[in-house]
């Protein structure tokens, strides 16, 4: 299979024992977020889409709102890093910066304080949009999008996340082995198109649905959100709260419904 900048191959033996073998893997690898020359953090992302990536996750920690609030965003000649330059007046306090850099570290791995973490995600406001499709076109989604995933159909190891109207027709899809990386590259195309927030539009991931997920949702206002895994406890609970439609374990003929 011809190499591609988001695939690798690596020696395996499988069993039972076989003759040693090239796998094609998904490659992972850091990017660093230079905001005003200042590493804000590090992302482990497949490379591909980078500058999307980082305006959706600036947008989705609360660093920027719009793509006005980007002066410049450049990826260096290596790669390996995204320069980002802010418009003058944009807010971007030190209080912001602050908490990105928690977020960085505070994954599911490690917890995050229920209620406290609600209100955070709500703090700005803004309330997605109250956006409902039939379910029989809940059911088709991922027939749709099962031809957009040459990445996981390559190496079986990517997450996808996808936008779709109200006819279940895809309006942009992007993988990556992360299942966050790929939504915040999805709001990111958004943002930079001066798109967002992102109504009128539901969020699809091939993932579980974690808190970390209807977060980034509600911060573009997106009142859909579907997934192929399972809900969070923590995930229903944003949802509930911020008016969000999740649905969960998407399957032929059936789903789960929260709200």
């Amino acid at each position: 299979m011809h190499e591609r900048v988001d695939v690798a191959t690596r020696p395996m033996t499988t069993y039972p024992a076989s003759e040693a073998e090239r796998d094609v893997v998904v490659v992972e690898e850091p990017l660093e977020v230079r905001v005003e020359g200042d590493v804000l953090a590090v992302l482990m992302r497949t490379p591909g889409h980078d500058l999307e990536l980082v305006a959706g996750w600036l947008h989705g920690e609360g660093v920027i709102e719009e793509r006005s609030d980007l002066a410049a965003i450049a990826s260096t000649p290596t790669g390996g890093a995204v320069d980002v330059r802010l418009a003058a007046g944009v807010a971007a306090h030190a209080a912001a910066m602050g908490r990105a850099r928690r977020q960085i570290v505070a994954t599911s791995a490690c917890g995050v304080c229920g209620r406290t973490s609600i209100d955070d995600a709500l703090r700005s406001g803004a309330r997605p949009s109250a956006f409902r499709v039939d379910d029989h076109v809940l059911l088709g989604l991922s027939e749709r999008l099962s031809p957009a995933q040459p990445l996981f159909a390559a190496t079986g190891s990517a997450h996808a996340a996808a936008l779709f109207d109200a006819s279940g027709a895809l309006e942009l899809v992007r993988e990556d082995v992360g299942r966050h990386n790929a939504v915040d590259k999805i709001v990111g195309a958004r943002l930079l198109a001066d798109r967002v927030p992102v109504e009128e539009r539901g969020l699809f991931v091939t993932s579980r649905a974690g808190f970390e997920i209807v977060q980034k949702a509600v911060i573009a206002r997106i009142g859909l959100v579907v997934a192929v895994g399972g809900a969070s406890s923590l995930a229903i609970d944003l949802a509930a709260a911020a008016g969000v439609t999740l649905i969960a374990f998407l399957r032929p003929g059936r789903f789960n419904r929260y709200g």
